[in-house]
């Protein structure tokens, strides 16, 4: 435990609605190590972006406890990048601005934390674009830009909820590769959630399976490539990765 930057200690989520408890997350716990990328996924509607939330400390589990290198989640003192569906970059804001919107937010608009978003983004090939507005650039750029202001909060962690689910496919597979590249040069720790099998395959060191809800842990899977291949775009040329695909498919309780 000593070495992870995220546990998760036996996490139980009951909801409370006009037809009686649901229950959506029994008894889940796993942990993740510094600068690891996991992946969660499982049915549709079966907890996923549920937990995601709670390891967001966005919502509070009826049970059990989430800790941030080592910090409670619920003490509220984990500095975490959340990346949802969409990008939500303000239209009315330069893509600089919407950069620095999350250091405004936290009262961290620093000089330095200034410069490293700038930095950040010459250095992830959007220099020139810095005074555009949103809709002056692609659906691949905005969504670079989004993780650029969430790293420029320097997050001990990032989660993603379903975060290129919202591009067309093409665009899609070229921006998963751009995103995991940054992640790993920059060196941080991510958490995905996903319903996309390949993916979570050609992405992540762990596939994390949770079963219809009320979601359990039904499989870990940790797919193996070679070196070489070292980006999401290679893995799915990798003759490995057929396999890996259905081992997780098989572990997917989908009803047809």
């Amino acid at each position: 435990m000593r070495n992870d930057i995220v546990v998760c200690q036996n996490i139980f989520m009951k909801y409370q609605s006009a037809d009686g408890e649901t229950e959506a997350i029994k008894d889940i716990s796993f942990t993740v190590k510094p600068k690891e990328f996991v992946s969660i996924i499982g049915p549709s509607g079966c907890g996923k972006s549920t937990l995601l939330s709670i390891i967001a400390g966005l919502i509070k589990p009826t049970r059990g406890k989430v800790y941030i290198n080592g910090t409670d989640i619920a003490e509220n003192k984990v500095n975490i990048g959340y990346m949802p569906q969409k990008d939500s970059l303000l239209p009315f804001r330069t893509i600089r601005e919407n950069v620095f919107l999350g250091l405004e937010i936290q009262g961290k608009k620093t000089k330095e934390n200034m410069e490293y978003g700038e930095n950040l983004l010459k250095t992830y090939g959007l220099g020139d674009f810095m005074n555009k507005y949103p809709s002056q650039l692609s659906g691949g750029m905005r969504q670079r830009a989004a993780l650029i202001r969430t790293l420029v909060i320097r997050p001990e962690i990032l989660l993603l909820d379903e975060a290129f689910s919202a591009l067309d496919y093409q665009t899609r597979l070229a921006v998963s590769n751009d995103i995991y590249s940054i992640i790993k040069k920059e060196g941080k720790t991510a958490v995905m959630v996903t319903h996309d099998i390949s993916e979570a395959v050609s992405m992540s060191e762990r596939i994390i399976v949770l079963t219809n809800r009320p979601a359990e842990i039904k499989s870990i899977h940790k797919p193996r490539f070679d070196e070489e291949y070292d980006v999401p775009l290679k893995r799915r040329n990798h003759e490995a990765f057929r396999e890996h695909f259905n081992k997780v498919w098989r572990d997917i309780d989908v009803h047809i």
